[in-house]
């Protein structure tokens, strides 16, 4: 059987010779004083113009040029997700270096590898804690010969250093780069073995940008169109999107601390956003749970079903119901307006990534006025290789290519890549560069479907398929993406590999589970090892399973759960920077705890063949 493919020509012409620093140039030229990026102030937000951005780039770029930076060297960021963080990136860019970003939350360790692997020369650290890690990790580190700590004035140092460098060096050296030679060296956050290091092209960025931005015309052209981020510009999507907002001329914001995500939407009001689907899940639960403490969760869900119900007509072209027609008008004046205003009364769009967002979320938020555009991507694809579209939009899909991508299905249902987006090559492992690629397409180890439009529906990662002792192969996100909707949990992962039936892990979610507990008369001082034994936080689990197991067949049907006393987290090393599980981690750690699940009989198990 050939494999489905389907082919998305670009829509803009290829410029070989354009480079990332080119964007910029052209958003100067064209339009000289629009707000480019707004940096708080007060209570407030102040506007950076185009002009001033490209002014302060040069400026920080000088310095570079005068602490002894060549072009080609490459060069370790560690900082939260700010206005300075772009700017230090183009400002590499401009002084003619490769950034090698790392996260925030990385280990010492992690960043020793990182900045070993790619032979960086140089290392800029935004706060404190990341020059400490930085110094931990420099004894291994022959090749760094200097390092600029931003919490000591480093950015304001390196704008003196750089004064006496002429201007025309600066264009000489922003220049240099086509668009075959590498913009960046981005890590992989590693769910699985040591991070390898994608090779990704200013081409890549540059056509990605150009295409995307004709192709999310709607969304980036939108009178005042604005965006704040607030996930880890180390990671490809956000990188990514900070750089279509350059040459889209978007405003872009940015919050790092997302306690304080809330106040900052209220203030900065965005035309659309940029998120993961587990802040989706937040936002909902938040907003449920807050109305069952005002003694108002009955109408807030009765609001949730009605808004499902609402956009699920409307994606299929039915005719709504008078009574459902009636109930929408209510629902939007009492409920989806307020959560509209929470997220600063301007919110059109929102795109999502990284994980399944799942349809009742999309729904709910389509009937918010919020169209959310799930797309598809990895770092080796430079963000998004699929994405919805304004106008060809379906809920439950990532959506079709972006212009100048091509996506196939191979025989075994892996997805795979080709075109403007895909990478070069992993640096300086050519055999693994070998074994990511057939026939020129590079193989994502996702398994997904198309529809007969194109849409892809992502299924599950190929290397996470379970098959049980009874030969049954389970793909893990079916059952965990709906599970991890509910409020009380915060990450599940389900076990079955060569064992009589399929079961589950499931930790607690910390923040949210307080209010749940008072909203159900518990204490709400309970510990997690507490709540994890209680009946009835054990009982919502469960219920969320049954609303699980419902969706599959019966031997694909999660049989025992085990609630564990402690959380997943980035810093416990269990999850990623974009909070995807490291599920070979937790399957090694918690081995215990699986064990126990099955060396206890169940009445019955899935090893038939119905």
């Amino acid at each position: 059987m050939s494999p489905v493919q389907f082919d998305a020509p670009a829509i803009v012409t290829a410029d070989p010779k354009a480079n990332i620093a080119d964007l910029l140039e052209e958003r100067v030229k064209a339009t000289p004083q629009i707000a480019l990026f707004a940096v708080p102030d007060g209570d407030g937000w102040r506007d950076v113009t185009a002009t001033a951005f490209r002014d302060d780039v040069i400026a920080v770029a000088k310095g570079l040029v005068a602490g002894g930076i060549e072009p080609g060297d490459k060069v370790g960021f560690i900082a939260r997700t700010t206005y300075e963080w772009t700017l230090v990136d183009f400002a590499l860019f401009y002084a003619g270096a490769v950034m090698v970003p790392i996260y925030e939350t990385s280990s010492a360790a992690q960043i020793q590898w990182n900045l070993s692997d790619s032979g960086a020369i140089a290392c800029i650290a935004e706060l404190p804690e990341h020059s400490e890690r930085l110094a931990q990790a420099q004894p291994e580190l022959p090749l760094i010969r200097t390092t600029w700590h931003m919490h000591a004035g480093a950015l304001d140092a390196l704008r003196a250093q750089g004064a006496s460098v002429d201007d025309a060096e600066i264009e000489r050296r922003r220049s240099l780069a086509n668009g075959d030679d590498i913009a960046t060296l981005i890590y992989t956050a590693g769910t699985t073995g040591r991070p390898k290091g994608c090779v990704l092209t200013h081409s890549n960025f540059v056509e990605l940008a150009r295409n995307s931005a004709r192709a999310l015309h709607e969304v980036v052209e939108t009178p005042g169109a604005s965006t704040l981020l607030f996930i880890t510009t180390a990671h490809v999507f956000a990188r990514f999107i900070s750089i279509l907002d350059v040459h889209a001329g978007v405003k872009t914001g940015h919050q790092p601390d997302t306690k304080q995500l809330l106040p900052a939407l209220g203030s900065f009001r965005p035309t659309f956003l940029l998120a993961v689907p587990r802040v989706f899940e937040k936002v909902y639960n938040s907003a449920e749970q807050k109305a069952e403490s005002g003694g108002k969760g009955k109408i807030f869900r009765a609001a949730a079903r009605a808004a499902v119900e609402h956009s699920r007509r409307r994606q299929a072209g039915e005719k709504i119901p008078f009574l459902l027609g009636v109930k929408f008008r209510l629902f939007d004046k009492l409920v989806y307006g307020k959560l509209r205003e929470a997220m600063g009364g301007r919110v059109v769009y929102a795109i999502s990534g990284s994980a399944p967002l799942g349809e009742r979320l999309g729904h709910f938020f389509a009937s918010l006025g919020v169209t959310v555009l799930e797309g598809y991507g990895l770092t080796e694809t430079t963000a998004p290789a699929t994405v919805n579209l304004p106008d060809k939009t379906k809920i439950g899909t990532v959506g079709p290519a972006l212009p100048g991508v091509s996506v196939r299905l191979a025989d075994d249902g892996e997805v795979q890549v080709r075109g403007i987006d895909v990478f070069k090559e992993y640096w300086r492992n050519p055999e693994a560069t070998a074994a990511a690629f057939e026939d020129g397409w590079f193989r994502t180890g996702d398994i997904g479907s198309f529809d007969a439009d194109g849409f892809l529906t992502i299924t599950g990662r190929k290397k996470e398929i379970i098959v049980t002792a009874g030969g049954k192969n389970v793909a893990p996100a079916v059952l965990e993406d709906p599970i991890r909707a509910n409020p009380v949990v915060g990450q599940v992962v389900v076990v079955g590999e060569k064992r009589p039936f399929i079961a589950a892990l499931i930790t607690l979610d910390s923040e949210m589970l307080p209010t749940w507990l008072a909203n159900n008369n518990l204490p709400a001082d309970l510990t997690l090892e507490q709540a994890a034994a209680h009946p009835q936080v054990q009982a919502e689990v469960q219920r969320a399973v049954d609303e699980a197991n419902a969706l599959v067949s019966r031997a694909e049907s999660i049989r025992k759960f085990t609630i564990l006393p402690t959380e997943w987290t980035e810093a416990s090393g269990h999850l990623t920077p974009k909070l995807s599980i490291k599920r070979h981690v937790i399957l090694e750690d918690f081995a215990d705890a699986i064990d126990e699940i099955y060396n206890v009989p169940v009445s019955t198990t899935n090893t038939s063949l119905s």
